[in-house]
């Protein structure tokens, strides 16, 4: 049974949205918790909060469910976001600034190298970053990445391509560097 037909089946039975929670709900928690470590638990909650009281608004001819509950997943944090830099006192950003690089360098396999990493990520547009993290660590195809993001899929593919190209090419200039003997930094 797919996922469509589990949401469709949750309309009836609500308890059947439980299969949703069990089957994707590591991958959205993972997603949050690359995000905002600190909130993901919570932020977890008002995602199912949420999905589940929006499940009847699913619309299969848009996309599988897992694209749809990381769309529902990006809406509750770019909110909780909000609220964070109101009471900050500061203007609302986008996500990228708020995640956790400490995180992401202590998972990194080539710990010398995430520098340059984090550099060519922070040096990508906010667009194309958030396109390329969902693509990589959420593990969604470009078209989910689209109907997360509400773009078109073939800008979801461009935006996703740049992004490619410009952290190859940064990881590329380091190699060169590095086997020059000369120190990026």
């Amino acid at each position: 049974m797919s996922d469509g037909d589990v949401v469709a089946r949750s309309l009836q039975d609500p308890l059947a949205f439980e299969e949703l929670v069990t089957s994707l709900g590591p991958r959205v928690h993972a997603y949050l918790a690359r995000r905002v470590p600190h909130h993901a638990d919570d932020l977890l909650s008002e995602v199912w909060l949420e999905a589940f009281g929006s499940r009847g608004q699913y619309d299969e001819g848009r996309g599988e469910v897992a694209g749809w509950l990381f769309g529902v997943a990006r809406h509750v944090l770019m909110r909780h976001l909000r609220r964070v830099e109101r009471s900050r006192g500061a203007a609302p950003d986008d996500a990228t600034q708020h995640e956790d690089w400490d995180a992401v360098d202590r998972r990194l396999d080539a710990s010398g190298l995430a520098p340059v990493l984090r550099a060519a990520l922070a040096a990508l547009s906010a667009e194309e970053r958030e396109v390329l993290l969902l693509v990589a660590w959420e593990q969604l195809s470009p078209t989910e990445a689209a109907a997360v993001l509400g773009i078109p899929a073939g800008t979801a593919r461009s935006r996703l391509h740049r992004a490619r190209a410009r952290i190859t090419d940064a990881w590329n200039t380091t190699a060169v560097t590095t086997a020059r003997g000369e120190h990026h930094s």
